[in-house]
């Protein structure tokens, strides 16, 4: 049986390997395995995001949403250290490996594992950031999209990047529909960034 990299899974057999890179300025290096999203590196989606929000302004806790292995999550406390950072992710693997690449690269973040948002109660949130699990499933996204309004402070912000093939723009009217607003910061290599602020009433 296939195992997806968004479900709890244990049982997927174990290739760990380590990968490098530089990005805004850092040199990091991750641990991976199967059984986990962009497990050969720095996949194109999560570059593209990180690169159109470089100038966006920061603070507070941040939420980094289906972390994965944590590269989004750690590159965040690496350029913003002064932010309180967590990350969460339902696969056990991807949660080990957040943890381990956290300490590997010095930084002091939060994991939790979550589906969604169901281990995170009440807490709120001055970003939200994630690169949806587009294999789970259109309703499985959307949920993630629609129940990070809850998650945000006042002026709180959801940042999420979706390839055009998989339907980005449709995803950006339904994002609009519940915050009142969902800009496109960039598009490049067939991906399109999204931001959606949540308003005053």
């Amino acid at each position: 049986m296939m195992s997806h990299y968004f479900e709890d899974n244990k049982h997927t057999k174990s290739n760990r390997k380590e990968f490098s890179f530089r990005f805004w300025c850092f040199d990091s290096t991750f641990i991976s395995d199967h059984g986990v999203f962009s497990k050969d590196g720095l996949d194109v989606g999560t570059k593209v995001l990180l690169e159109s929000i470089e100038n966006e302004e920061f603070k507070g806790d941040i939420l980094d949403l289906g972390c994965g292995l944590g590269t989004v999550g750690i590159l965040f406390k690496k350029r913003y250290p002064q932010t309180r950072v967590t990350m969460v992710d339902v696969n056990d693997r991807a949660l080990e490996l957040a943890k381990e690449n956290a300490q590997k690269n010095q930084v002091d973040v939060e994991t939790l594992k979550s589906d969604g948002f169901d281990s995170l109660h009440e807490r709120r949130f001055e970003s939200i950031i994630t690169n949806p699990p587009i294999r789970a499933g259109k309703q499985v996204v959307y949920k993630l999209l629609a129940d990070s309004y809850a998650h945000l402070v006042d002026d709180g912000c959801l940042y999420f990047v979706m390839r055009k093939s998989h339907g980005a723009k449709s995803a950006q009217k339904y994002v609009e529909s519940i915050f009142g607003n969902c800009q496109l910061l960039a598009k490049d290599k067939g991906f399109y960034v999204y931001k959606s602020s949540k308003k005053l009433k």
